[in-house]
Formats: structure tokens, C-alpha cells, sequence
């Protein structure tokens, strides 16, 4: 995959630079421009039929990822594809490949080749109930090339170290190591009622957690008293 990151580091677009009957994934909906290219839904799963049916939905229901998924194809040598996220923030390359795969939370997926794809790892009860990374299961890479995930603010890499755990609010996570453990724990008293903090995934093994500086629900929060209520 050919691209670049156009626009500043708050509002980036991605242009795309295809060949002939490439094809790409990208998320639904995020299409800005293109040129030479043709844009097919499909179900998000790599099987068909009625497995691949069973499948989409499963993925869907379980981990949060949307039924549908755009597969994206050049028409020509020079074909042009610009895609942009759906909220303000750093757009970020992960290489994919080998042992080199990735976890990725909820609505952080913009674009791949190919090559790649999902596989979903269950969770234990514990994480299952109390994370925002899909529930009952999470989304793994798999496969090998480029993918592309985006975030709400900047995207930082912090490094873990054997030995040396690290606790990370659940909001502010896109993507970790596949080989990292983690699980999940209170930050601070009751569900963190008297310190303002929550749930946060600990993460320990060697390997790097990529957060994003802004966290949307609290924003969310923020301006929830300024927006209009109905009245009956």
C-alpha cells in the first residue's frame, strides 16, 4: 500500500496511490475522493456463504467491528483513493507480519491490504466484562502488510518492559503487541468513584502500547450539560 498523510497531525486525509486490480480494506464510510477505483461492500470475514454470513455477524456482535466492510479496487495504473477518519486525529501505519501482530480496541481500524485480516481471540470473564476492547473477544491481526489505524488526538508508543507493568486507562488504548499480557484492574477505590479514574488494562511482557492523548468519552462528558435536552 502506497500512501500519504496529508493535512496536519488534528484533521489528517490519507491518499492512496493503486495500481491496476489492487485491492484494499478500508473502513466503511471513509471515503473522501477517488479516482479510477470502484467501491464494493462486503461482509467482514473472509469466509462465504452462509459461514461467512454467521461469521460477519459474529464479529459484529461480539467485538463491536461493523457487519459491513469496503473493499476498495483500482481500475487503472494511476488510481486514486483519499480516505479520512470519522473523528480528529493522528493517522498511524502498523507494519503487519510474521510474529508482529497486533490487538486492536474498538473503531480504531482505517485501512489494509489485503494481505491482512482479523481473527478473534476470546477473553477471559474478567476482561470480558469489564474492558471496551470488544467484550467477550478482541481482534487480532493477522496476515502480512500494511495497516492503518487512527485515534482522537496524537498517537504515543510506550514501551513495557519484563517486570515492569504498566497501567493504562482502557479509553486511551488503540493497539498493543499481541505478545503482551494484560488483564484488567480498578485504578483507585470503588471503580475509581472517589478518584475520578476508572478501569485501566495493565499491560506486562516486552513490547509497546500505542494511546491516543485525548479520550472521547470524557469529552463526551464535558459537553453533555451544554447540549439541548427535549422536553415533554
Amino acid at each position: 500500500m502506497k500512501y500519504q498523510i496529508k493535512g496536519d497531525t488534528d484533521c489528517p486525509l490519507v491518499e492512496i496511490s493503486m495500481y491496476a486490480n489492487e485491492r484494499l480494506k478500508i473502513e466503511r464510510g471513509c471515503m473522501a475522493y477517488m479516482q479510477g477505483v470502484s467501491l464494493e461492500g462486503k461482509m467482514n470475514t473472509n469466509k462465504k456463504g452462509l459461514g461467512g454470513f454467521v461469521s460477519a455477524l459474529g464479529r459484529s456482535l461480539t467485538s463491536g467491528e461493523s457487519f459491513f466492510i469496503t473493499e476498495a479496487t483500482a481500475t487503472t495504473n494511476d488510481a486514486i483513493l483519499g480516505i479520512a477518519p470519522s473523528i480528529p486525529g493522528k493517522v498511524m501505519p502498523l507494519k503487519v507480519g510474521g510474529n508482529k501482530q497486533y490487538r486492536l480496541n474498538t473503531g480504531v481500524f482505517l485501512a489494509c491490504d489485503e494481505s491482512v485480516s482479523y481473527i478473534i481471540k476470546r477473553q477471559d470473564i474478567g476482561k470480558a466484562i469489564f474492558s471496551n476492547t470488544g467484550g467477550f473477544f478482541i481482534m487480532e491481526t493477522q496476515g502480512e502488510g500494511d495497516m492503518l489505524v487512527s485515534c482522537f488526538g496524537d498517537i504515543i508508543p510506550i514501551e513495557v518492559q519484563a517486570g515492569k507493568p504498566i497501567s493504562i486507562d482502557n479509553e486511551h488504548v488503540v493497539a498493543w503487541d499481541a505478545s503482551l499480557q494484560y488483564h484488567i484492574k480498578v485504578a483507585s477505590g470503588i471503580l475509581g468513584f472517589t478518584s475520578g479514574e476508572g478501569l485501566v488494562n495493565e499491560f506486562s511482557g516486552d513490547g509497546i502500547v500505542y494511546i491516543q492523548t485525548r479520550n472521547i468519552r470524557n469529552l463526551a462528558n464535558a459537553v453533555s450539560p451544554f447540549l439541548p435536552t427535549s422536553s415533554t
